[in-house]
């Protein structure tokens, strides 16, 4: 494969650290990168709190756990978003209500939010998809006025911004992923941000066996070895020292994908005041090309591509709802290679091929 969709980018300082790590022998949960990596996080996005797991999802599923959420407890949630945002909601004997998003943004709305709040509303989930936010001050707003907790999937979007204020820093708790695909990695890795104390409290016991404040080896509450290892946060540090370059080359690349299909495809829409981490360049196909038999074409190109999320709604342990947004979305969406790495003739050839292609086929 010449493109692959996605390819870490790891330098000297990511193999400088690890190799600290070993050399020390602190290659466990312990060890100064950890503390480290949190502070980074903290400093960039300007949040409070930022609290280092080991991976994305149980980011989310320790977010929810310390915000309360009880079982038969309903979580709004976008029905267009990855498996691991309703999952969580799953694990906790929750009930996750699917809402469709907009045809636009791809994006949760607060008009499907309002369709859909009981009493039994607990939470709702927003999901920066591909590294874009949605309208969070108006849902923020909704949901303080109806006791509601805002917890933001921001697990694609750091460096992202909504009118100024980057994700993490904007809901009542946020998580990170840092999976190998993502802007920043660790190979896997998560984060969970918040302003709350109490919550910034419970996190770090719960992730950490629910250990008791004071006596060693008593569980006072009931915890997870959910924590982050120091040869993980070793290689976030070194990742977070460029990420402004990272973020800049991916706004490049978007903007020379989007001068190249400008008119074939349908690109989702950012509002002026919303900055993208643009962590997948992603497009809606026209409907009348069959979108696997262009990924297959691809494929024979040496590009690989991957098609959107399936709606939630279609796995075989949710209910089905009619989503008629999310279904369109999912069926025409396709990501092509997005890694920073690439370069204009890079993309030039990748969308020459897509517009071959189109042009045959339309």
């Amino acid at each position: 494969m010449k493109y692959p969709i996605y390819i870490p980018e790891i330098k000297e300082n990511e193999r400088k650290y690890v190799l600290d790590c070993i050399d020390s022998t602190w290659i466990s949960s312990k060890g100064k990168y950890v503390d480290l990596f949190e502070q980074k996080i903290q400093e960039y996005t300007g949040v409070k709190h930022a609290v280092a797991v080991f991976n994305g999802t149980v980011a989310l599923h320790l977010a929810l756990d310390v915000i309360g959420v009880k079982p038969d407890d309903e979580i709004i949630l976008p029905d267009f978003t990855y498996i691991a945002s309703a999952n969580a909601v799953l694990y906790l004997g929750a009930v996750p209500v699917l809402v469709d998003v907009s045809k636009d943004s791809w994006n949760i709305t607060l008009d499907e939010i309002k369709k859909n709040v009981t009493p039994k509303t607990k939470a709702i989930i927003i999901t920066d998809i591909y590294g874009t936010p949605p309208e969070m001050d108006e849902i923020m707003e909704f949901a303080k006025s109806k006791g509601i907790v805002v917890v933001a999937d921001s697990a694609e979007s750091l460096g992202a911004t909504y009118k100024g204020k980057h994700t993490g820093n904007i809901a009542d708790i946020s998580t990170y992923s840092f999976f190998g695909n993502k802007t920043v990695t660790t190979g896997e890795g998560g984060m969970v941000t918040t302003n709350n104390d109490e919550y910034n409290y419970l996190l770090r016991k719960k992730k950490n066996q629910g250990n008791h404040d004071t006596i060693r080896y008593f569980h006072d509450v009931l915890g997870y070895n959910f924590r982050m290892t120091n040869i993980q946060a070793a290689i976030g540090c070194a990742q977070m020292e460029r990420i402004e370059n990272t973020l800049e080359r991916k706004k490049n690349l978007f903007g020379w994908y989007k001068e190249e299909l400008q008119g074939l495809v349908k690109f989702q829409e950012i509002e002026e005041y919303i900055t993208s981490s643009i962590w997948m360049v992603c497009f809606l196909l026209p409907k009348n090309i069959v979108r696997e038999d262009l990924m297959k074409f691809m494929d024979t190109k040496g590009i690989e591509t991957r098609p959107f999320f399936f709606p939630i709604h279609e796995m075989p342990f949710y209910t089905t709802v009619n989503n008629k947004n999310t279904i369109e979305i999912s069926k025409h969406g396709m990501n092509v290679p997005s890694y920073p790495q690439l370069k204009k003739e890079d993309v030039v050839y990748i969308c020459n091929q897509i517009k071959e292609y189109l042009e045959n086929n339309g």
